[in-house]
């Protein structure tokens, strides 16, 4: 086995409201999934998510599987602000409290919500990482502002898009096959 240079990787994508339910979504996840594959397989081994809720939870709960089998992977949560959470309940709160429960380091960049609070997030993770996966529908949004941000720092940026998720013929894991 090769000996690889390890790098840290960021995440971004849409809250729910803005992605496909059902069978698209799923596809979407495996697409996700298949690239996080990828970048361990690359190297990647410090993983940074930024809580928010949709493709930010979800990437997080991927990164929790796999450490089940290879604990040397890290994750990072990122928060904007104290109460990134407030506001939300049930099984949304409850994914968001466990992931930062079992994430390996939570770093919080303000006390307080302030204009601007979640670009500051992005820049952070960009500085910190050498590739964004970015799970995007518009990128007339904050995902398309990081994925900009990211290109402009230079890092490796691997795009997934609805376009692509329709092509995949079917799931690249039994997780999403349902």
């Amino acid at each position: 086995m090769q000996n690889r240079q390890r790098f840290s990787v960021c995440f971004s994508g849409h809250r729910p409201e803005k992605l496909p339910t059902g069978a698209e979504f799923r596809m979407m996840l495996s697409l996700l999934y298949s690239e996080v594959i990828k970048a361990v397989e690359d190297g990647a081994d410090t993983f940074y998510t930024g809580c928010a809720r949709g493709v930010d939870l979800a990437a997080a709960q991927i990164i929790l599987y796999l450490k089940r089998n290879n604990p040397a992977l890290k994750l990072i949560c990122v928060q904007p602000y104290e109460q990134q959470s407030k506001g939300t309940d049930g099984p949304e709160q409850y994914l968001y409290q466990t992931v930062l429960q079992a994430a390996d380091q939570v770093i919080c960049l303000s006390d307080k919500y302030y204009r601007g609070c979640y670009r500051s997030r992005n820049q952070y993770m960009i500085h910190h990482s050498q590739r964004l996966i970015a799970l995007v529908t518009d990128m007339q949004s904050g995902t398309g502002q990081t994925i900009r941000m990211a290109q402009s720092a230079g890092l490796d940026v691997r795009i997934l898009s609805l376009e692509a998720a329709a092509r995949q013929a079917q799931p690249s894991h039994e997780y999403f096959n349902f």
